[in-house]
C-alpha cells in the first residue's frame, strides 16, 4: 500500500513538473528574427542597443537583425507590410492600429516614461512666449506619425491648437535634428536624447515640455504613459510563444544589467556613434533618463488607458472607435522573465 501511494505522488508530481520543464526548455519557434526599430542611438531604444551588444538575444537561441529606420512610425510600416516580424516602438501604435482593425500586442516593455522633449528654437522664435505661437511654425520629428509627433499633437492640443495648425518635418534622431535646428529649417522639435541635451547644451532650443522622468510624464500626461516596447501582430505571439519568451527574457536581462550599471559601463557597451562625439555629454543625457527605463519590463496597470486618452485627445478617428486595451499588450512574457532575472 504505502509503495503504491508513493507512485502514484510521484507520478502526480512529474505530470505537474514535466510541462513546466518543457515550457523551460523550449526552443524558439522562429530562431531568426526582424527587429525594426526607429532612432536605435536614442536612450529610448538602449534596452535595445544592450541586449543585442551584451549577447542576450544569442544566449536566447535567437538570431536578431536590427534594421534602423528614420522613426517609429518607418518601423511600424515595416511590421505591416512584412519586413520585419517584431518592432522595438513606442506603445501607442498597438491602439492605433487597433482602430485600423489590425491586432499589435506589447510583449516587453522598455521604457516607462517617453522621454520626449517638445522645444522651439532660440534661432527662429526669440521671442517665444507660449504654445500659441507655434501656430504656423514647422516643428521637427522622428518621422510624421511617430511618438515624437504624437507627444507634440497632445501638448498642442491641451494648449487648443490642431495638429493641422502645425507642420510636422522628419528630421530624425540623430544629427540630422540637431543640423535642423542650427540651419533654421525647423522652428520647434520634438526629439530625444542625447539630441536634446546636446541642442540644450549649445543654447539653441528652449524647452517647452518634458517627458524623460516619471515626475514630469506625470505632469504633461496625468499618468503613467508607456514608452518603448516590444510588440507584433497578435498572430504572431499566438504562433510562436517560446520566441516571444526568448525576447523577452533578453529584454528584461538588459533591463536588470541597465539598473546597475555605472557610467563607464554604458560608454564601453555602446557604439562609438551613440556618443555624437561627446562622451560627457552622452553620460549627461542619461542621467536626465535613467529613470525612464523600465526595471522588469512589465506593463503599468493604468498605462494603457493613459495612453489612450492621450491619443484621444487629437486623433478624432479614436474617439468614437471601442478600444480593447487588454488585447493591446501581455504581461506574461516579461513576468516570467522578471522571475527569471530577479
Amino acid at each position: 500500500m504505502r509503495r503504491t501511494v508513493l507512485k502514484s505522488l510521484l507520478a502526480a508530481s512529474t505530470a505537474v513538473t514535466m510541462p513546466r520543464l518543457a515550457l523551460a526548455q523550449a526552443k524558439p519557434e522562429k530562431s531568426k528574427l526582424t527587429v525594426a526599430v526607429g532612432g536605435k542611438n536614442l536612450f529610448y531604444y538602449l534596452p535595445l542597443t544592450i541586449a543585442e551588444q551584451l549577447g542576450y538575444f544569442k544566449a536566447e537561441g535567437l538570431e536578431v537583425e536590427i534594421p534602423d529606420f528614420a522613426g517609429g512610425s518607418k518601423a511600424l510600416q515595416a511590421l505591416v507590410g512584412g519586413s520585419a516580424d517584431v518592432v522595438s516602438g513606442a506603445f501607442e501604435h498597438t491602439i492605433n492600429m487597433q482602430a485600423k482593425n489590425q491586432s499589435i500586442q506589447s510583449i516587453v516593455l522598455q521604457g516607462r516614461a517617453p522621454q520626449i522633449v517638445l522645444a522651439v528654437s532660440t534661432k527662429t522664435m526669440p521671442n517665444y512666449k507660449s504654445l500659441a505661437d507655434l501656430k504656423g511654425k514647422k516643428i521637427g520629428v522622428t518621422a510624421p506619425g511617430s511618438s515624437t509627433s504624437m507627444m507634440a499633437s497632445y501638448v498642442l492640443a491641451k494648449a487648443g491648437l490642431k495638429a493641422s495648425d502645425v507642420s510636422f518635418i522628419g528630421v530624425g534622431a540623430s544629427s540630422g535634428a540637431i543640423t535642423a535646428v542650427k540651419s533654421g529649417q525647423v522652428d520647434a522639435i520634438a526629439n530625444l536624447d542625447p539630441v536634446i541635451t546636446m541642442l540644450e547644451r549649445d543654447k539653441l532650443i528652449k524647452i517647452v515640455s518634458d517627458t524623460r522622468t516619471l515626475k514630469e510624464t506625470q505632469a504633461v500626461y496625468g499618468g503613467p504613459m508607456p514608452a518603448a516596447c516590444f510588440y507584433t501582430h497578435s498572430k504572431f505571439v499566438q504562433e510562436n510563444p517560446a520566441t516571444c519568451q526568448a525576447l523577452a527574457n533578453a529584454m528584461v536581462r538588459a533591463l536588470r544589467w541597465l539598473q546597475r550599471a555605472g557610467p563607464s559601463d554604458i560608454v564601453k557597451t555602446v557604439p562609438d556613434s551613440y556618443l555624437l562625439g561627446d562622451r560627457a555629454l552622452y553620460l549627461a543625457a542619461w542621467e536626465h533618463v535613467r529613470e525612464a527605463i523600465s526595471p522588469d519590463g512589465i506593463m503599468p496597470e493604468a498605462g494603457p488607458s493613459t495612453a489612450l486618452r492621450v491619443l484621444q485627445t487629437f486623433e478624432e478617428s479614436l474617439k468614437t472607435k471601442a478600444i480593447d486595451l487588454s488585447k493591446t499588450y501581455t504581461n506574461a512574457f516579461a513576468q516570467k522573465a522578471a522571475a527569471k532575472y530577479s
